[in-house]
């Protein structure tokens, strides 16, 4: 067997400026998830350069899953004092954020300094430190890689708890399905991410590319259903719903099976979903019929609706 050899890749033949090139690769779905999955986080991206208070972000994103912000500073060049200034005004002006700075290298002091922060911060103010990397082999298309170096002190007892699972009996059985679920996309080579950490609870979420929208697989472990949805969420929720339902002709044709459309006006939260009856998750042996009837209408309601909400 012949192999190749790995080569480094300078930042700068694929990505000129920070603003107008890596900036915007790095809002793109797929390489945002790569960013996620370095990070454990799923994001979803809010804007480009956009204005937080009195401050502006290179990407703004919110974790899908808790919905706090997640701020993202980028460098493709050593880092500076300027940037560790923005990092540190961004912490002293909101409440609860994640910080993400991303450079070519980082200085050991930058390092430190980060370190530093994460001693002295509350539990809601989260700085990570990732170097990027670009490799190739041979005349292969150029690979990105996120190396962290700088991380929250709670993030390895966090993701090591996350592996282990919960404690409890109920959590530890939910935690198994959804880690069984996960599973099952990563072999089906789903599009949706399986780089997460299991859920303890009755559902899971994904994005779906943009803001106020995400898909849930969900579970009743004691009512005996499973079920996926898109849920519209937010202050424009009841706006973004009747938008879609001006479509409902068309979505209900692009799907292979029947939805429910729930509005529920002034409560920021409505749904489209689609639930199945008579199925038992606590039976370990069903998990393989749940688990792809599950995928099979996630990633067909993410086809159908992805495109929609980009437009």
């Amino acid at each position: 067997m012949e192999f190749g050899r790995l080569t480094k890749v300078d930042l700068r033949n694929a990505w000129t400026r920070e603003d107008t090139h890596f900036t915007p690769w790095l809002a793109e779905e797929e390489n945002l998830r790569l960013l996620g999955e370095a990070i454990g986080m799923n994001l979803e991206v809010q804007a480009v350069e956009q204005l937080v208070g009195p401050f502006r972000a290179d990407l703004l994103c919110k974790d899908a899953d808790d919905h706090s912000l997640v701020l993202v500073e980028n460098q493709i060049e050593r880092t500076d004092h300027s940037h560790l200034g923005q990092v540190i005004t961004y912490a002293a002006g909101l409440d609860a954020v994640t910080i993400v700075w991303i450079a070519k290298r980082f200085t050991d002091e930058h390092r430190a300094a980060l370190e530093w922060l994460n001693e002295v911060s509350h539990d809601q103010i989260r700085f990570f430190g990732l170097e990027v990397e670009l490799w190739q082999i041979g005349d292969s298309p150029v690979a990105p890689k996120f190396n962290i170096v700088a991380r929250p002190n709670d993030w390895t007892r966090s993701m090591r708890e996350a592996t282990q699972g919960p404690a409890s009996e109920h959590q530890s059985f939910r935690f198994e399905f959804w880690r069984a679920f996960l599973e099952h996309l990563e072999t089906a080579g789903s599009r949706l991410s399986s780089s997460r950490t299991p859920s303890k609870g009755h559902w899971m979420t994904w994005g779906v590319g943009r803001s106020g929208f995400h898909l849930t697989g969900s579970v009743g472990f004691r009512d005996k259903w499973c079920g996926a949805e898109l849920v519209i969420t937010g202050s424009d929720a009841d706006g973004d719903y009747l938008a879609l339902e001006e479509q409902r002709s068309d979505i209900e044709q692009a799907l292979s099976f029947p939805v429910s459309w729930e509005f529920r006006e002034g409560r920021k939260q409505s749904y489209i979903r689609v639930r199945r009856e008579g199925v038992d998750p606590m039976d370990t042996n069903q998990w393989p019929e749940i688990h792809e009837w599950m995928r099979q209408r996630l990633e067909e309601m993410d086809s159908v609706f992805r495109s929609r909400l980009s437009n």
